[in-house]
């Protein structure tokens, strides 16, 4: 599985706590909502990864074992876990979970890697930096469901999309932090 990341970090041959120690000097460096790929041979260096990113606040994305390594993902904190949404028309997870099966498009904004590991079947992963770019690839009559982690990114997302004459967009709240129906994973 290839999974688009913003920066590698290469822990081969470390045992905790240094995958951490130097996973936290690279998301120093990083922007917020970047993802780090942390490469491991430490077998323990999952649990220790997920752990550590759960104390922070950053998000622990996955992790994919390929022969001796263990690549870990972990996408930074960042702002746009904000409170405050302005755009109007939203609908809870559930609410959408019961519209699956309808000719719907979902359209999954967060970024590459938490894709790959869980998302909803059918999402459409167009990264909320990607959008803009990708308007072409979307009918502008079709009914659009914007989903991302917690409801911030999807937002902005709709609101652009509302912005470029997309007349039937609806925001999915609180998004897959805390999606109950069925995920599949690339």
């Amino acid at each position: 599985m290839t999974i688009k990341t913003d920066y590698v970090l290469d822990a081969k041959g470390l045992a905790c706590p240094m995958p951490i120690v130097k996973t936290k000097k690279a998301l120093k460096d990083l922007a917020s909502g970047e993802v780090v790929e942390i490469l491991a041979t430490d077998a323990g260096s999952t649990a220790d990864l997920k752990a550590w990113a759960g104390s922070t606040g950053n998000h622990y994305l996955g992790t994919v074992q390929e022969g001796e390594v263990w690549k870990h993902y972990i996408r930074k904190k960042g702002g746009e876990d904000r409170e405050e949404m302005s755009y109007p028309k939203t609908v809870k997870n559930e609410e959408l979970g019961k519209r699956l099966d309808d000719m719907i498009t979902i359209i999954d904004v967060r970024e590459h890697a938490e894709y790959a590991f869980n998302h909803i079947p059918g999402a459409i992963s167009i990264p909320l930096g990607s959008l803009e770019n990708r308007l072409e690839e979307l009918q502008k009559e079709d009914e659009i469901y914007v989903v991302c982690r917690t409801g911030n990114r999807s937002d902005m997302a709709a609101q652009l999309l509302s912005k470029h004459g997309f007349a039937n967009v609806t925001n999915v709240l609180p998004g897959m932090s805390d999606w109950q129906g069925k995920t599949e994973s690339l």
